[in-house]
C-alpha cells in the first residue's frame, strides 16, 4: 500500500510526525531518503519528540554516526546518520546488525550509503521538497 504525508510548514510538523507513526505500524527500521536540506533531521525530530524524547536530548549524529534516545515508555530509540560513511566496513565496525537486531526504532538518515546492509523490512521513506517549499513524504509498506 502506498502513502503518503505532505507537511507545508513547520506548523504542521508535530501532527505530520503523530500521522507518521499511525500509518507505520510495527516498523521498527525506518530509511529516510533526501537530498541535503530537505528536512530529514528536522522531520526525525518531531518524530522522537512525538515518542516522548526529551527535546534537549536529541541532536543529528553527523558526526557520531548513531545517537542513542529514551521514549516516554523507556525503551531506546536510535537515530543514524550514514551521511560520513565512505565503505560498508565503517557501519559494521560501530556494530550496526546490533542496532537493527535489537528491535528498538531505528531511524536512519543517509541509509543510501549503507544499502547493501539494510535488512529486506526496512521501511523506505522518501522526502521530497515540492516547488512551494512544502515537503511530501512518501513510501509503500
Amino acid at each position: 500500500m502506498k502513502h503518503q504525508i505532505t507537511i507545508n510548514g513547520l506548523q504542521e510538523l508535530k501532527a505530520s510526525a503523530k500521522a507518521f507513526l499511525e500509518a507505520i505500524g510495527n516498523a521498527s527500521l525506518i530509511a529516510f531518503y533526501a537530498p541535503m536540506g530537505a528536512g530529514k533531521t528536522t522531520f526525525i525530530t518531531a518524530v522522537c519528540k512525538a515518542l516522548g524524547v526529551e527535546e534537549d536530548a536529541i541532536s543529528s549524529p553527523t558526526f557520531a554516526i548513531v545517537n542513542e534516545y529514551r521514549m516516554r515508555s523507556g525503551e531506546p530509540l536510535f537515530h543514524f546518520d550514514f551521511y560520513r560513511i565512505e565503505h560498508l566496513e565503517e557501519a559494521l565496525d560501530i556494530g550496526l546488525y546490533d542496532y537493527l537486531d535489537s528491535g528498538a526504532l531505528c531511524l536512519m538518515e543517509w541509509p543510501e550509503n549503507i544499502e547493501g546492509l539494510l535488512p529486506e523490512e526496512t521501511l523506505k521513506v522518501q522526502i521530497r521538497v515540492n516547488p512551494d517549499q512544502s515537503r511530501t513524504l512518501s513510501w509503500e509498506d
